[in-house]
């Protein structure tokens, strides 16, 4: 990866722009770009602008200078970069546009909040981003604050003031304690996270997990296990059998991108892979997500949705279907199947199937594992096994999956140790089934927080009510949590964090029925695939679509989230999962008419805590957890019982949310490389 042209400023003033705009046509057609006329000009204009600026800058030796340079986690290329010892400019140029909008604002803060995120040259020395609008009036602007390193706000500027405008910021930028050698900043490591929904677009486009890593360099788990996952279909392929891959990880491993992959990686050469979930919210994100690209493509929207529909289905029509049709066999020979552990025991599958027009009379794994043996010769199911993430009631957990493949010795099973116990138990497969043990089956390293690897093994000791286990790990860490009591505290910390490009939301347990009291009764429909879709999709800013999740007006539940993520997350707790007893422990409740109940039973109370694992891990930076202060009036929001959580919390090593909080928030949550 690296920029279509680059070298010294020097070298770049001693050449003729003509040669300069050639290689960069080139670079367009080589990659199957557009280089329209229209295209050309702006390079044109924009060559002789730099040329212009450059010449008159005095401070210029040794610069470096790059033009189009490329953010693939965002579809993009930056114009030009200019790298000084002692800064990086990102360029946008607007040729001939006389206003700044909004769009290409967030385009110009997008990608330097990616080059600080994940290009390692990019982590110690201010960010510096400048719109161009060429033919724009010039605003006036307040200088930016250079603290050392980070993203400052997005400059505006006109062809005109470009001059005076780099010529300031190197003059404020100069005489760092750390220069940067700018000849070395191309080739230092790039690695890109990519969201949930950047990975789909790019697993879907190229069908590899090659390009998407971690800011570690211990992420090379995702590409073993998808190789392993290859390795494994073949083999079954060649000798013509069935097999099933169980792929179990830690919240934000990666389960669900080797599936992605498995599924559009075998879906193009021979249409015979499918991914299932029985998470509605996953599907239409998805779905919409790469609808949207393909159509902004130019394909036609009927067409690609169709393609959608069979590449990414909803499980539970899936089932449906196949098991109201014996005689017909499906055309994948591939199912995977997120979140495998969610699937329905038989009994809650013969309860919820009594009054629909097709009864199921097994478990859901039962019957597709018989679905898939109607092929002839070779068939395979990957599951993907979130541990710890059964959030509802009837789920079957493991358990149901070993219970299923005792009676079906055809299946060829293949799973990480992590999920074969000695004993049995609703997590794990049964020590009596012939499973062969693989560890490239599962995923340890979390790629959804970008901020600390510490992150799951710290929830567990919350949830385990280890405060001191977790407070040990907080202090050794850079903890991604903050406790706030205010709702507008939490408002406003989230869009200050979120600025342009960063997505943030709320979210909540679906029990916590006494939020409504503090005015957050609006509940993402999970079911409703147009409100899902653009909950997830749409932005407030800068389109002020009040749907979209950074308008912070509708809160999204467990059911919607889980799969998925947001760069900040505003976690609402509520009084559904408290703090109780002598020795204190957690306890859930469910309200019922106008009084809190306690949960008793023991799978039912699993549920719950599950419920707040999988709050506790959707955001890729970080989470700002809201518990209410309550009112002394109001049984139900009991200021002592809401203390209770808050004080364990804090306990547990997460920081207030300072009330004047300075945001240098991202640039803190990064590691290096």
């Amino acid at each position: 990866m690296g920029a279509w042209w680059s070298g010294p400023v020097a070298t770049f003033l001693n050449t003729d722009p003509d040669r300069i705009g050639e290689r960069l046509a080139h670079e367009a057609g080589r990659r199957r770009f557009s280089s329209e006329p229209q295209q050309l000009r702006a390079w044109a204009t924009q060559l002789d602008i730099l040329r212009t600026t450059l010449t008159a800058l005095p401070q210029t030796a040794g610069w470096q200078i790059l033009f189009e340079f490329p953010i693939p986690r965002l579809g993009g290329r930056i114009d030009t970069v200019l790298i000084s010892p002692d800064a990086t400019f990102v360029l946008e140029f607007k040729v001939g546009a006389s206003h700044f909008d909004a769009a290409a604002l967030a385009q110009t803060e997008g990608y330097a909040l990616d080059l600080q995120d994940f290009h390692a040259g990019s982590r110690h020395h201010p960010i510096i981003p400048i719109l161009i609008a060429t033919e724009a009036a010039q605003p006036a602007q307040t200088s930016p604050l250079l603290l050392g390193s980070g993203v400052t706000p997005v400059l505006k500027c006109n062809a005109t003031h470009l001059t005076a405008l780099l010529s300031d910021l190197a003059h404020q930028t100069q005489y760092s304690i750390a220069p940067m050698h700018p000849y070395e900043w191309e080739q230092a490591p790039y690695n890109p996270v990519p969201s949930i929904v950047e990975a789909a677009r790019l697993i879907y486009s190229t069908h590899s997990v090659a390009d998407i890593h971690t800011a570690r360099a211990d992420a090379t788990n995702l590409t073993l296990t998808s190789d392993r996952i290859t390795e494994l279909l073949e083999n079954a392929r060649r000798q013509r059998r069935k097999t099933i891959i169980f792929v179990s990880g830690i919240p934000g491993a990666g389960k669900t991108l080797c599936g992605l992959k498995a599924a559009f990686g075998t879906a193009e050469q021979d249409n015979s892979a499918t991914f299932l979930t029985g998470n509605p919210t996953l599907v239409h994100v998805l779905r919409e997500a790469l609808t949207r690209d393909a159509v902004a493509q130019g394909q036609k929207r009927a067409a690609v949705e169709q393609r959608m529909e069979s590449t990414i289905q909803s499980l539970p029509k899936f089932r449906d279907y196949y098991v109201g049709r014996t005689a017909e066999c499906p055309p994948e020979r591939i199912m995977v199947i997120d979140e495998a552990q969610r699937s329905w025991n038989a009994d809650q599958a013969i309860r919820k199937s009594a009054q629909r027009p097709v009864r199921l009379t097994q478990s859901e794994p039962a019957h597709l594992l018989d679905i898939m043996h109607r092929h002839d010769g070779f068939a395979a199911i990957i599951c993907l096994i979130g541990q710890g993430q059964e959030i509802h009631d009837g789920e079957g957990g493991m358990a149901c999956w070993g219970d299923a493949l005792a009676s079906r010795a055809e299946w060829q099973i293949h799973a990480s140790p992590d999920v074969v116990s000695s004993t049995p138990g609703l997590t794990t497969l049964p020590p009596s089934l012939p499973v062969q043990k693989d560890p490239c089956l599962h995923l340890t390293v979390p790629m959804r927080s970008l901020r600390d690897i510490a992150t799951p093994t710290w929830v567990n000791a919350v949830l385990n009510g280890n405060a001191s286990l977790a407070r040990s790990i907080a202090e050794n860490t850079s903890l991604p949590f903050r406790l706030t009591r205010s709702l507008p505290e939490l408002r406003n910390a989230l869009r200050e964090r979120s600025r342009l490009t960063y997505r943030c939301g709320l979210i909540a347990s679906s029990q916590a029925k006494r939020l409504r009291a503090e005015g957050l009764g609006a509940e993402l429909a999970h079911m409703d695939s147009n409100a899902v879709a653009q909950w997830f999709l749409n932005r407030w800013v800068p389109d002020k679509d009040v749907r979209a999740s950074d308008a912070l007006e509708t809160v999204a539940t467990q059911f919607a989230i889980q799969g998925l993520e947001l760069d900040f997350v505003g976690l609402c707790w509520d009084g559904d999962f408290i703090r109780t007893g002598y020795p204190q422990r957690w306890q859930s409740r469910r309200f019922s008419g106008t009084t809190w109940q306690t949960v008793k039973s023991v799978e039912k109370a699993l549920w719950s805590l599950n419920t707040y694992r999988v709050l506790l891990t959707r955001a890729r930076y970080e989470t700002i957890i809201w518990v209410p202060e309550g009112n002394p009036d109001d049984p139900t929001r009991c200021p002592d019982t809401l203390n209770g959580i808050a004080d364990f919390l804090l306990a547990c090593g997460v920081e207030p949310l300072a009330h004047s909080e300075t945001l240098h928030v991202v640039e803190n949550c990064l590691l290096d490389v």
